[in-house]
């Protein structure tokens, strides 16, 4: 062993980190109370933020899609003034089938033409009986009576003269006991009814096919015009 030998400090000793206190010191950044977050309004945080943003001047070339063109609906024109006013001066007429007294009902083996065609007067009517200033039981028994003898003389197409209790404080009765009658006790008899065409009664009275007659042959589905039933194929 040597003895005696001390090595110099100065020429030997290797320290790296020597100075690296001074040099974070150094870099320490202290943040003042203007730094602080806290005291930034919400506009100036987004500044700061996009302080590094820069424009893309490419994006200028590019524009947006203009949205189609949208054509307004063109304005039908209302025709519904002239229209009443033409039927105040009498240019126009009502359609009877278009108001609410309008009624018809055709048997379910008819043909579906047969109501308007009743309606239109395409039918001779052969014989008629007048309700006026009945009383309901005597409407009934005087109606039974009718189409009784109608039907014995094999009468086709018959009218019903009812009236439409205008001046009546309880309407239209007489009418609306026919409806009933000819769903009812009467619906044996008809095959069809119709209220009549303006000039011969019109809302006041009813079109009536009986079923005896053998006239009714051609109306019925599934006949021919000589009365004999075919098939359709």
């Amino acid at each position: 062993m040597v003895q005696g030998f001390k090595m110099k400090t100065s020429e030997y000793s290797f320290t790296p980190f020597k100075g690296l206190k001074e040099a974070l010191e150094s870099k320490r950044y202290t943040f003042s109370k203007k730094d602080t977050i806290k005291n930034k309004s919400d506009e100036e945080i987004f500044l700061d933020a996009m302080a590094d943003v820069r424009e893309i001047k490419e994006f200028r070339k590019i524009f947006p899609k203009k949205p189609p063109m949208i054509k307004p609906s063109p304005v039908r024109k209302d025709d519904s003034l002239d229209i009443l006013r033409q039927i105040v001066n009498g240019e126009r007429k009502i359609r009877l089938s278009d108001t609410g007294e309008y009624i018809e009902w055709i048997s379910p083996n008819m043909r579906k033409d047969i109501a308007w065609r009743l309606h239109q007067g395409d039918f001779s009517v052969q014989d008629y009986i007048d309700l006026h200033g009945m009383t309901l039981s005597e409407a009934e028994e005087a109606l039974c009576l009718f189409f009784r003898e109608a039907i014995k003389k094999r009468l086709f197409c018959v009218k019903v003269i009812h009236g439409r209790g205008l001046r009546s404080p309880r309407g239209p009765v007489l009418k609306e006991a026919l409806k009933r009658w000819l769903q009812g006790s009467f619906k044996k008899w008809v095959l069809a009814y119709s209220t009549a065409k303006d000039c011969d009664g019109g809302l006041g009275a009813t079109y009536l096919i009986l079923k005896s007659n053998p006239s009714v042959s051609p109306l019925i589905k599934g006949r021919n015009k000589m009365g004999y039933r075919y098939r359709n194929r």
